[in-house]
C-alpha cells in the first residue's frame, strides 16, 4: 500500500499521530488510520458513499 497518494483532511492540523487517511486507486477507496498504516480497508465509492449517508442521517446510532 505504499504506492498509493494517502491524504489527511483538510481539518486535521498534523500535530497528532490520529488521522484517517484516504487514497483512490483501481476505483477504490482506500482507508486508515495514520497510527496504524499497514491496516488498510478497501471499499467502492457507492459503498463509502452509502455508509456516509446513513452516518450523517442517524441510521447508525443503534448498531452493535
Amino acid at each position: 500500500m505504499s504506492d498509493l497518494n494517502w491524504q489527511k483532511s483538510s481539518f486535521s492540523d498534523g500535530a497528532g499521530p490520529n488521522c484517517v487517511e484516504l487514497a483512490t486507486a483501481h476505483a477504490h477507496i482506500h482507508i486508515r488510520e495514520s497510527d496504524e498504516p499497514d491496516t488498510v480497508i478497501r471499499t467502492t465509492p457507492a459503498t463509502l458513499q452509502s455508509f456516509i449517508r446513513a452516518a450523517k442521517t442517524g441510521g447508525l446510532d443503534h448498531t452493535i
